[in-house]
């Protein structure tokens, strides 16, 4: 969604993928492949692939070592310690050199993690500016919008395509994990059939047409929640 809104309001969009060394990228890079090919456009350019390695830093981490915080863990149990740090660092010096003014994020609604708030994306703009002596500006559209709302207005779109899933069994979500909750309550909420093929778990359940969400309760956690559980899986 966040391509198609960008194709429509900018005159070329270079999609950009920083690969960390997480265990979820090689799908993810699959189905973002077969995502772009559907939605072609003039206006749209390769994908570019760069790496910004960050497994020696997380260990045994959650997104390394597969341990995946299950399906009724809620929003901040996928905490990653400096994921906007890296990625906006990474894809400003790639504007910068490349003389692209405008990096567009996906940042949503009640994002509890402390590198995704309104002030800190001031911030870390005013840095990269500085430190890379050129114009950046971080655009995060989406920022007032929930994951079902963005749903709604990305339904016409091959949403089957995405992938939104921190540990895929065999290229298709795990249907286990809390980033599969997020997925399934998202088309719930929106009232937009669910395109999604889950591997299994409670995602496939919940997924069904007529079903209900699944029991558990998944209250939303503050960002300090989601700082303390980061710091206990590393």
């Amino acid at each position: 969604m966040l391509l198609a809104e960008s194709l429509r309001r900018y005159r070329a969009v270079i999609p950009l993928y920083v690969r960390a060394g997480l265990r979820w990228e090689a799908a993810e890079i699959a189905r973002l492949r077969r995502f772009l090919r559907r939605i072609r456009s003039p206006r749209l350019q390769p994908l570019r692939v760069v790496s910004l390695p960050m497994a020696d830093l997380y260990g045994r981490h959650w997104s390394t070592s597969g341990r995946t915080p299950g399906y009724h863990e809620g929003a901040a149990s996928v905490y990653l310690p400096g994921r906007n740090i890296t990625l906006f660092a990474k894809g400003a010096t790639f504007c910068a050199l490349h003389g692209i003014p405008t990096i567009v994020s996906g940042v949503l609604s009640g994002n509890p993690y402390p590198d995704a708030t309104p002030a800190f994306l001031r911030s870390i703009e005013r840095a990269l500016s500085a430190g890379l002596d050129a114009p950046i500006r971080i655009k995060t559209p989406f920022r007032r919008l929930t994951k079902d709302r963005v749903v709604r207005r990305g339904c016409g779109l091959p949403l089957h395509l995405t992938l939104s899933c921190s540990n895929p069994r065999r290229g298709h979500h795990c249907g286990d994990c809390s980033k599969c909750a997020e997925r399934v309550e998202a088309f719930r909420r929106a009232g937009v059939p669910d395109p999604t093929t889950y591997a299994g778990g409670p995602g496939a359940v919940a997924s069904r047409p007529g079903s209900g969400p699944v029991s558990g309760d998944r209250g939303a956690r503050t960002t300090r929640a989601a700082a303390k559980n980061a710091a206990r899986e590393r």
